[in-house]
Order: C-alpha cells, then sequence, then structure tokens
C-alpha cells in the first residue's frame, strides 16, 4: 500500500470568475479554478504533472487591475480577484496565437485545435504557406518512436520531463535562438546516439503529436489510426515490484501503445521503458 501524505488542509480563496463567485484552495491557478467553474479555457502548453512554462499563451484572460492579459495556467488565484474569461481582448489574442501556430506547426494530430480555431474564427491560411517553420521530415531512427518536429510548438514540456521535473536525464534540450529554436538532444544527433533512455515520458506529455509511438505513426501512415475504436485497460505493470500503473490501448486485439495515469501516486504518469515499450511479449504470434 502507498502512504499517501495529506498535510494541512488549504485555506479557500474566494473571487469571481465571469462574475460568478469561485472558491478554490489556496495555491490553485486561475486555470484550476476555470475548470472547476466549468469554464472553457484552452490551453495547449499546461501539463498536470508540470510546471507551468506560460509558452503557448492560449489560455491568457482578464484580470482587473492588470496592464495585460495574464495566463491561466500558471497566474495563482487571489482573494479578491476579478477574472474574465470571455471578453474580447482575450478572444482575439487567442484567435491570433491560434492563427500564428497553425499556420506556422502541423497540428493536425493535436486534440481539440480544431473546434478551437472554429470556435474563435481563426484563418491561420492567411498567412500564406512560407509561414511553416521547418519543413522536415520526421526523424525515425529507432523502433519506438518517432520525432516529428514540423508538429512541434516549442512548449518545452518534453525538456522538462526529460530534466529536472521527472527523469533527470537531461537528453532533450532547446537548440538554436529565435526563429531558429528547436528541440533536439546534444549536437542534434540520432536518438540512439543520444543520452536517451527510451522511457518515453517525453511522449507522454508532448501535446501535439511531435513525438509518439512508432506503432501510432506507422498506423496512422497507413490509415488505420482509430482512437474511437481503442479500448483502455488500467493494469500493473509486471516487471519490477514498485508497482507502476499501464493503461493499455488496444485496438484490433492489439496494444498500440501504453500510458499511465497521471494521477497515480507512484508514478503521476511516467514510466521506464520496460513499463513503456516491452509490450511485445504480450502479443508475439510468431
Amino acid at each position: 500500500m502507498t502512504a499517501i501524505p495529506l498535510g494541512v488542509p488549504r485555506r479557500l480563496v474566494e473571487f469571481t470568475i465571469d462574475g460568478q463567485e469561485a472558491r478554490v484552495p489556496e495555491g490553485s491557478t486561475i486555470l484550476d479554478a476555470c475548470r472547476a467553474a466549468g469554464k472553457d479555457v484552452p490551453t495547449l502548453c499546461e501539463g498536470d504533472t508540470l510546471t507551468p512554462k506560460n509558452a503557448c499563451r492560449v489560455c491568457v484572460v482578464e484580470v482587473e487591475g492588470s496592464r495585460t492579459l495574464v495566463p491561466a495556467c500558471s497566474r495563482r488565484a487571489e482573494a479578491g480577484m476579478e477574472v474574465r474569461t470571455g471578453t474580447e481582448r482575450a478572444r482575439h489574442s487567442r484567435k491570433i496565437v491560434l492563427e500564428l501556430l497553425a499556420s506556422s506547426v502541423d497540428l493536425s494530430t493535436t486534440p481539440m485545435v480544431a473546434e478551437w480555431i472554429k470556435e474563435y474564427d481563426a484563418k491561420p491560411d492567411r498567412f500564406g504557406p512560407d509561414a511553416a517553420r521547418l519543413n522536415e521530415e520526421p526523424k525515425i531512427d529507432n523502433e519506438l518512436y518517432v520525432r516529428d518536429y514540423d508538429k512541434c510548438i516549442l512548449c518545452y514540456k518534453c525538456v522538462d520531463a526529460c530534466g529536472d521535473q521527472w527523469q533527470n536525464t537531461f537528453a532533450i534540450s532547446v537548440s538554436g535562438r529565435g526563429f531558429d529554436a528547436r528541440i533536439a538532444v546534444e549536437h542534434d544527433a540520432p536518438l540512439t546516439d543520444s543520452a536517451c533512455v527510451y522511457c518515453g515520458n517525453c511522449i507522454e506529455v508532448c501535446p501535439t503529436g511531435a513525438l509518439s509511438f512508432k506503432s501510432e505513426f506507422d498506423r496512422r501512415a497507413a490509415g488505420e489510426w482509430d482512437e474511437s475504436a481503442q479500448t483502455r485497460t488500467t493494469t500493473v505493470c509486471a516487471y519490477c515490484g514498485v508497482g507502476c500503473n499501464l493503461t493499455l490501448h488496444v485496438q484490433d486485439n492489439d496494444i498500440v501503445k501504453v500510458t499511465s495515469p497521471h494521477d497515480n501516486p507512484v508514478t503521476h504518469g511516467n514510466l521506464c521503458i520496460k513499463g513503456r515499450f516491452g509490450y511485445q511479449h504480450v502479443q508475439n504470434r510468431g
């Protein structure tokens, strides 16, 4: 049994969201409060197991007294705060950000983006085909996962997951500056020549599909990937005694990828190479 420290109960902070009273535990972000109140505030770079990076700026809201729009993912809720999520200023900012991202990056595998583009009447095509940032082929240099940087929005979640927030391998970093900035391993080498330990925790947090299981990449390329036809079964990893929870994604009686529940007190969504990728023996049909 895993002991879960409860700690001292946090006091509640009272403020308003779109004129409605809200109460959240002290230390909660505005985004936490919006979700609790059923407010649909879009976000791409926020991760529930990572420290907010304020990178995508899709979640901005207006706060009374603040000169600029504030990122809801990182701004802590304060007593007496007046938050407005759907003002013309906030919606216009989200629209422009979505247009800039969708014109320069392939967001075809990013959940919810198509709906947001429609909701905010964003028109990324107005920037033309020259807005694409990289235009390069996916990097397929191993049998476990694929790096498709044409889908990368530079949210830095993979850097944090590989670095001091979880794995502490530091195989992934940002190279270049400005328009030349990109995610890379040391010396932009093949993944097999890097410090990567293939835990796949970067895939777990990637919001756009820039990092994906090779099994998923291959099925998408063949037109066979169908999440609506997949079942998800949570079980316990059988490799060691830590007791990590695995969620098996199964399609056509094949395990197509493995994730881990983010609310699990042991793993917080993180796994090792065996837990993440070591499932082939289950379905080795010879």
